[in-house]
């Protein structure tokens, strides 16, 4: 391949990973742009899972054999079978050199080669390749993981100035890698409360809406628990902020606790001292348990005064729920009706007869009173 053709092999990887929206289609652009600038038929990138000591697939890419999948679950390796991302790779840095891929056939080692390691041979052999070539992927000074090219049986042999390349091509990835993950970490910020680690109002409100047209769609269950942590301002002016965030980071790790008995359920803080706890597709009664012992617990909480709760679920008798705003006010009046009671357990939205309260408080008006201002559901905004 000319310089030409392979700068713009160069280009078109990077490009395929920058227009990735998730981390597997990332991958999938690394392997398949690595495997056409290399005119190999097979490519794979597998991560160094440090603490586990093995190499993990992430995706493998281009023709596969029986026993490979595009995206496997459980493909590893441990290290002590491929020691050079471990040994070979620290020696070389060790050394001051660099680090640079290297070429391996299906009769031993070639171009670059660090040594000699059977079952990458074995696992060529059995899969009808000729050759690999093997090139380490660098992320912030520190070996991540491998891109592994291959050719079938029969076709030209990788040589050194293709080991060169798949360096370079490496460092390419591992700078979609890089992005990948800041984009990553951007994401969970915007969706995640900072001070519990809650999801956050902007996580509920796309998950919510999401919810409800499967609701309409499929007739899927949607249930929705708003609480209000009582005693929040009493704590923040007799103790102080500090101690007030603490009961709140405690009170979040008791609805995460509870929130785990319902499977798929979401745990957030909507702001201030308001949560929330969002299920899609388990019953209403084992919403309503995991509520009740939310309750139980919040109780026991040092400083706090427990908390009001309240649950709307479209399998209850509240009538049509055709949008999430409707669901939101129905969970949020229930929360007001267990506050203005001094309830102790939650209450329940449409279980108080045909004119039950909480219905019609949420239908009558657009929010529930007091507070509701702040507290209506706004659609994807923040």
């Amino acid at each position: 391949m000319g310089e030409d053709n392979r700068l713009a092999a160069v280009v078109a990887l990077a490009q395929g990973m920058a227009a990735a929206h998730t981390p597997r289609e990332s991958w999938l652009a690394a392997a398949l742009g690595a495997c056409r600038a290399l005119d190999g038929n097979f490519a794979a990138l597998s991560v160094w899972e440090r603490e586990l000591g093995r190499l993990r697939v992430l995706v493998n890419a281009g023709e596969r054999a029986p026993d490979e999948e595009e995206f496997p679950e459980a493909e590893a390796y441990p290290v002590h079978q491929f020691p050079e991302i471990a040994e070979f790779l620290h020696e070389k840095w060790a050394g001051g050199g660099g680090v640079n891929a290297w070429v391996e056939t299906a009769q031993g080692p070639a171009a670059g080669t660090p040594g000699y390691f059977h079952q990458r041979v074995a696992a060529l052999r059995r899969r009808r390749r000729g050759c690999c070539v093997v090139a380490p992927v660098v992320l912030h000074g520190r070996a991540w993981g491998e891109l592994y090219v291959a050719r079938a049986v029969g076709a030209p042999v990788f040589g050194r100035p293709d080991a060169d390349f798949a360096t370079v091509l490496a460092a390419v990835v591992a700078a979609g890698i890089a992005q990948t993950e800041r984009l990553e970490e951007a994401e969970r910020l915007a969706f995640t409360d900072a001070l519990t680690g809650l999801a956050n109002r902007r996580a509920v409100d796309v998950r919510l809406e999401e919810a409800i047209e499967r609701h309409r769609a499929d007739g899927v269950v949607v249930s929705l628990v708003v609480c209000d942590l009582n005693g929040l301002k009493r704590v923040n002016d007799t103790h102080g902020h500090a101690v007030g965030d603490r009961l709140l980071e405690r009170f979040g790790s008791v609805l995460s606790l509870c929130g785990a008995m319902v499977p798929g359920a979401l745990a957030a803080r909507l702001g201030g001292d308001e949560f929330c706890l969002l299920a899609v597709g388990p019953p209403a009664g084992d919403v309503v348990k995991a509520a009740e012992e939310l309750c139980r617990r919040a109780a026991e909480l040092e400083l706090g005064e427990g908390v009001a709760c309240g649950v709307a679920s479209t399998e209850e008798p509240i009538g049509p729920v055709r949008d999430a705003r409707r669901l939101f006010r129905l969970a949020d009046a229930a929360q007001y009706r267990a506050k203005a009671l001094r309830a102790d357990r939650p209450v329940v939205a449409g279980r108080e007869g045909p004119d039950d309260p909480v219905v019609r408080l949420a239908d009558e008006s657009s929010r529930p009173p007091a507070r509701a201002e702040r507290r209506r559901f706004r659609g994807r905004r923040p």
